[in-house]
């Protein structure tokens, strides 16, 4: 009877616990997921949507790769599998010692394995060593538009995220949705067969259509570099557009990087010093003030100024660029000769009031507003902090500091009608299940259409007549104006380092394009009308071939 007892009492027992472990696993672990050992969850990654020119070229692409791991409870001879992996990724075998941590289960080594190293690898036949499938970004054209593009890298949690450019700016329209499958697995952790499964499909990034042409990027970057290296010039840029809706067509400057191996690159090689860099725009600003006097009707273009000598402002003497003086001439012959005294002239016409009404019609102290990560917009300061030397000096680009893109912006105007756009690089956003176009946007209209019309010619006699001829291509009329503005260093002005540009326009009756030349510190000459205007002069001569423009009868 006793033994019987015993046998009842230790089956009650069992059940009892039976039916504890059965009210925690069910109940009680059910309320914290990271406990409950009979569901799996696995991320599904989407693929990050493509980026392709206006014509449909692939710029930015998804290639296969890999991420190795390893399980250090699976590795039967450490010594070697170090060895062996750092023979074919070159990591360093006390790094991989250190990331080998023999207390955990799972370690992620390295990721964007190529196949072929993924293939050495396995040849090896390692106990303890795995690899997931996986993708990284590539770039077929290499660096050919790094700034602009931008590159794919990691953030604080190992995730992947879009930095600068275009991956940057977009990243949630190019990352997509991430998918989950759920599965039903035993204590020991394997999958259940007859159980249950949910599977939530990824949702792939969206395609970006840009307004880039990958010819017209390929032509500028290579003008560019050449002509970095005629004019021994430290930095530069180049952005192209059409005024006429402000699409930008190419933008590239140097140096750069490549996109693949951002990593090989310090920090400050990644700002895209068309949209990021600051400077003194020199004469390419004469045209801004002109236009605003043309529109106020403060001046006509045939009116006269006699330019006798420098003109007093204050303690400060304002001269010409090359201190000769040449009488009477018009306000478009003051563009010719690019003369800062006549620019005065036209600002004092004008008035401090509406030249600074007519800096912010501009856009100048704000942000273009790009589509483009990393812009910054600059400073205006309030018009009661202006001296009168300011509002002198301004006339003629010089105590004013802007970025290429606003010049381009600003300038636009001046050649499309008088309408201020917003500048922006994709043209398509494409999904699975719906396209979105991005139509250009008027923020404002500067000046009216007559007054463009009148600065179309100004600008074009200024390129026909001014003081540097060009080879401009037989029949071809052409619009624009030269820069030459001194960099100031510590509350000064070095004489000997300038910011050489050119800005210009084509056909003048009916643009077709804008393009923006910027080099920094030109070795061989200080000038813009010798070493911008040129570069911008190569380029146009492609730009009419390529868009197949006739020249005018």
């Amino acid at each position: 009877m006793t033994k019987l007892k015993l046998v009842f009492f230790f089956f009650i027992v069992f059940f009892v616990l039976i039916i504890v472990k059965l009210f925690y696993l069910q109940v009680i672990a059910s309320f914290n997921s990271s406990h409950n050992n009979y569901l799996n969850y696995n991320k599904i990654t989407p693929q990050r949507g493509f980026i392709l020119d206006r014509n449909g070229k692939p710029l930015v692409l998804n290639q296969a790769s890999f991420r190795l791991y390893v399980e250090p409870k699976k590795i039967t001879d450490r010594a070697k599998l170090i060895e062996d992996v750092d023979k074919v990724l070159a990591i360093g075998e006390a790094t991989l010692e250190a990331r080998i941590d023999d207390t955990k289960d799972w370690i992620a080594i390295q990721s964007g394995l190529s196949e072929e190293q993924k293939n050495q690898l396995a040849k090896l036949n390692i106990k303890g060593l795995g690899f997931e499938d996986n993708s990284q970004r590539y770039y077929p054209e290499s660096s050919l538009a790094a700034h602009l593009l931008g590159f794919v890298g990691k953030n604080k949690n190992g995730d992947s995220i879009g930095y600068f450019g275009v991956e940057g700016f977009y990243d949630q329209d190019l990352i997509g949705l991430s998918g989950l499958m759920k599965t039903e697995r035993d204590l020991l952790g394997r999958p259940i067969l007859l159980g249950n499964q949910e599977k939530i499909e990824s949702e792939n990034g969206r395609n970006l259509i840009l307004t880039i042409d990958n010819s017209v990027q390929k032509i500028i970057k290579t003008k560019l570099a050449e002509g970095l290296e005629k004019y021994k010039a430290k930095e530069g840029c180049i952005i192209v557009a059409d005024p006429n809706t402000l699409e930008i067509l190419g933008m590239d400057c140097l140096p750069d990087f490549d996109p693949d191996k951002y990593y090989q690159f310090g920090q400050d090689i990644f700002r895209n010093q068309a949209i990021s860099s600051l400077y003194e725009p020199g004469s390419t600003f004469k045209p801004m003030i002109m236009a605003a006097a043309i529109n106020e009707k403060k001046i006509k273009p045939d009116d006269f100024f006699d330019e006798k000598g420098p003109v007093q402002i204050g303690e400060y003497k304002v001269r010409t660029w090359d201190d000769k003086y040449s009488g009477k001439i018009t306000m478009t012959g003051i563009l010719e000769k690019s003369s800062n005294v006549g620019m005065v002239y036209v600002g004092q016409k004008l008035g401090n009031s509406n030249i600074f009404k007519y800096l912010n019609k501009y856009g100048f102290g704000s942000s273009t507003n790009i589509d483009l990560q990393g812009e910054v917009g600059g400073y205006l300061r309030p018009e009661s902090q202006w001296y009168p030397i300011d509002f002198a000096t301004v006339n003629f680009g010089q105590g004013i500091a802007v970025t290429p893109i606003q010049m381009i912006k600003a300038f636009s105007s001046l050649v499309n009608g008088g309408k201020i756009l917003r500048p922006h690089v994709v043209k398509e956003i494409d999904s699975s299940s719906e396209k979105t176009k991005i139509e250009p946007i008027v923020e404002n209209q500067v000046i009216d259409k007559k007054s463009s019309e009148i600065m179309k010619k100004m600008l074009e006699s200024t390129v026909e007549h001014g003081e540097y001829k060009w080879s401009v291509p037989k029949g071809y009329k052409v619009g624009g104006k030269t820069g030459t503005a001194q960099i100031p260093l510590q509350g000064h002005y070095d004489s000997s380092k300038t910011i050489a540009s050119f800005i210009g326009f084509a056909p003048v009756n009916d643009p077709k394009f804008i393009a923006l030349v910027v080099l920094k510190e030109p070795g061989t000459s200080i000038y813009g009308s010798e070493t911008a205007a040129p570069l911008f002069f190569d380029i146009a001569k492609e730009l009419f071939v390529y868009y197949n423009i006739a020249p005018e009868q």
